[in-house]
């Protein structure tokens, strides 16, 4: 083997560097097996020094780190004063540094005990760093004192009635009949936070919760009112969907570990394809709207087979013929049991009022608005306000839980059932978030047409709807892409709001009714940025012309919309044929109720409807046209 120059013994003295050379020497050849008589002969220095610096620098004791080290350290000096130094000897260097680099590590482990000083990537995994990676993923966490704050508020925030629902909530199945504007969805979405904030509390594993409704964006409302919840009382961002909570840092009020598994909050739309997979407690919301209800149910039942499960349903009313009202009455439970097992289900507001027990077991209620103000919702709901506003048959349904009768409705539910859609799933090129994202088009450059209906009888009620053609007239379908109640604005603004939308979409046509309120002037400003906009003025002939196109429309399944819009389907239920003040004619009117107003976003889409002529399915299917044939 090749050594360097061994250091001369004139460099041994007592000074602090005079004789490090030789004393680093005479260790090395130690460690590599000379005795101490060789070391002596070999550097010439006298045996006694060499013994006194073996015994004072603990040679015999020294840890194989050291000899690995100096091995190492004598070896790349060989290499580095060799002649010529090659591209090979380069190699080894390097590898030769980087084993020294090891044992650096080896040496400061030895110190401290952390296996990040050991081996780099535990210490990459433990920087601050990672640590900040780890922790942008694990965002949904709460500490148990955040836990304990949501819990009080959610206390603390309760209407009378609300109180109630909570009292209820370990039923196994709870059946709701509410009226409109009572905070049911606000409600049951903070329910569902508290209850697992209860298990976690009482050192338990927690539920999923699963949040059906009619349409992935009703079902989104849940998301919403939990993340602005959460946000606001504990200053948590709730982040993805589901939202999956870690539970996995919390300890009891001992301080020793839960260890619990995470819970997801599940937003999920009725789509039988899609509302199926998860477990846990589900709430369903608007259940008396959703499309296929029979089938959906059996859906929802199953994510709650289990007991420890709960099932919530809670919707207002809407017809006796829809397939969740068999539901609701018993008779679905009754069918097809002998008649002396048959029970009755009182459903009446009196035996529903406080909630009761029914025959197959589940907990139903049955909440007006008047119940509600009795419980603390006076401060937010005028009774004889809404009464004023609302016919006598609209207030009993949207206020008082009943259900309609839409047998005399131009469009009664089984006509408009086939329509509704979940759009989410259904319309894949439709982003409606790219509204409000300036340079994004929610339609990109499709053509769509807008149909407006003005406020009429100093109501601000004004209704515009946003509807994408089809791409073949006659043949394809139409979809209301969106709606907007342009409530609060004169003439001049809701123009400038229809501009707005406008600019995002690639709109073909706009019609607007210019018979009284603001719709002439809306028209007159409108022309000047959009000349080709269409006028139309209702007569007895004009109304009848855009009910039949639009009834048309829905009996051929040629419209689809969110089934998650119940005022959409209100609002076209409400249009009912009546006849003229002089009994001579049949025109169509609209009762106003304070959320449809006159059916205006029913108005609305009959306009847009209009631009396709009545007889062009005729004209696309080519009926009464003659083939001539040529020959040669």
């Amino acid at each position: 083997m090749h050594l360097p120059k061994a250091p001369s013994p004139d460099d041994v003295s007592d000074g602090p560097e005079s004789g490090m050379a030789a004393r680093r020497w005479a260790r090395s050849l130690y460690w590599r097996g000379w005795t101490v008589s060789q070391i002596s002969t070999e550097l010439g220095i006298p045996y006694q020094t060499i013994g006194s610096w073996k015994r004072r620098d603990g040679w015999a004791k020294a840890a194989p780190v050291d000899i690995v080290d100096d091995r190492i350290e004598a070896k790349i000096a060989t290499l580095l004063d060799k002649e010529p130094f090659t591209e090979g000897d380069m190699k080894r260097v390097d590898f030769l540094m980087r084993q020294m680099e090891r044992t650096a590590r080896i040496r400061k482990y030895t110190e401290s005990g952390k296996e990040g000083d050991l081996n780099p990537n535990i210490e990459r995994r433990n920087d601050d760093k990672a640590k900040a990676k780890r922790e942008e993923k694990r965002k949904n966490r709460l500490t148990r004192e955040q836990w304990q704050a949501l819990l009080d508020d959610f206390h603390d925030h309760n209407f009378g009635h609300q109180k109630v629902w909570w009292e209820q909530r370990d039923q196994r199945t709870r059946k709701i009949l509410k009226s409109r504007q009572i905070g049911a969805t606000w409600y049951f979405a903070r329910e569902a936070v508290a209850k697992i904030a209860e298990a976690v509390l009482a050192g338990e594993q927690p539920r999923n919760q699963i949040f059906l409704s009619a349409s992935k964006r009703q079902a989104m409302k849940f998301r919403r009112e939990i993340v602005g919840w959460v946000k606001r009382v504990t200053g948590v961002d709730l982040k993805g969907d589901p939202m999956m909570l870690d539970l996995s840092d919390l300890v009891d009020e001992a301080g020793y570990p839960l260890a619990l598994d995470p819970v997801g909050l599940y937003p999920l739309s009725t789509n039988s394809n899609t509302a199926q997979g998860e477990s846990g407690d589900f709430y369903f919301d608007e259940f008396f709207w959703a499309v296929g209800f029979a089938q959906l149910r059996k859906v929802a039942a199953a994510m709650a087979t289990h007991t420890i499960y709960k099932r919530t349903y809670f919707s207002t009313p809407s017809t006796k013929t829809h397939q969740a009202y068999a539901f609701w009455s018993g008779e679905e439970w009754n069918s097809g049991r002998p008649k002396n097992q048959q029970q009755f289900f009182d459903l009446t507001h009196k035996a529903l009022k406080d909630g009761a027990i029914m025959p197959d077991g589940s907990w139903c209620q049955i909440v007006t608005v008047h119940d509600a103000v009795a419980q603390g919702m006076g401060d937010l709901i005028d009774v004889e306000e809404l009464r004023v506003e609302s016919s006598e048959d609209e207030f009993r349904n949207l206020y008082e839980c009943e259900f309609v009768d839409d047998a005399a409705s131009s469009f009664p539910w089984r006509l408009l059932r086939p329509a509704m859609v979940d759009s989410f799933y259904t319309w894949r090129d439709f982003h409606p978030a790219h509204v409000e994202v300036p340079g994004l088009r929610p339609f990109e450059d499709k053509p769509v047409w807008l149909g407006y209906d003005p406020n009429k009888q100093g109501r601000d009620d004004a209704a515009l709807a946003i509807i994408a053609p089809p791409e073949r007239a006659g043949v394809g379908k139409f979809r209301i892409l969106d709606k907007y109640k342009l409530n609060g604005l004169d003439y001049q603004g809701q123009a400038d709001r229809i501009r707005q939308l406008a600019a995002v979409y690639n709109v073909t046509d706009i019609a607007i009714d210019v018979t009284g309120g603001h719709g002439q002037a809306v028209y007159e400003i409108v022309r000047r940025w959009f000349p080709q906009a269409r006028k139309i003025e209702y007569s007895l002939a004009s109304k009848a012309a855009m009910v039949i196109k639009a009834q048309n429309l829905f009996r051929t399944g040629r419209v689809e919309f969110d089934q998650g819009w119940t005022d959409v389907l209100q609002a076209f239920m409400a249009i009912k044929p009546t006849l003229t003040a002089s009994g001579k004619g049949v025109t169509y009117t609209s009762p106003r109720n304070g959320v449809i107003g006159h059916a205006d976003i029913a108005w609305a889409c009959m306009h847009a409807f209009s631009n396709e002529p009545l007889d062009v399915e005729h004209a696309a299917s080519g009926a009464g046209a003659s083939v001539v044939a040529f020959s040669d």
